[in-house]
């Protein structure tokens, strides 16, 4: 008799609003012959948060930004492009990240 696996993977779906949110982009990001106006961001995971200082995160730090937001974006969005966005842009995508890491019943606690 076959002894059965343990599950070591585990799906995480996002269909929660609360666990994404949409930036409308001030400019558009050009990639190739692509235009790029609009992002998703999701809830960050622990694992996605791996390497970095949540304080930095909180504080918009930026290149703690452009660690944690190619793992959290749709499309992803890359470094450079991150370093090119307008500073409308980034602060957007910065108070969406910082409302995901306050606590579900407190979103506007960690944004002043």
């Amino acid at each position: 008799m076959k002894a059965k696996k343990p599950e070591t993977e585990q799906t995480v779906t996002f269909s929660d609003n609360k666990d994404r949110q949409t930036v409308i982009l001030h400019e558009q990001i050009k990639r190739g012959n692509t235009c790029i106006d609009e992002i998703q961001v999701r809830t960050p995971r622990a694992g996605e948060l791996r390497g970095l200082s949540l304080a930095d995160l909180l504080n918009v730090q930026v290149d703690a930004l452009k660690e944690l937001l190619p793992r959290i974006t749709a499309p992803a969005i890359t470094g450079v492009e991150i370093d090119n966005l307008h500073p409308a842009d980034l602060v957007q995508l910065s108070t969406k990240v910082i409302a995901f890491l306050a606590p579900p019943e407190k979103p506007d606690s960690l944004i002043a």
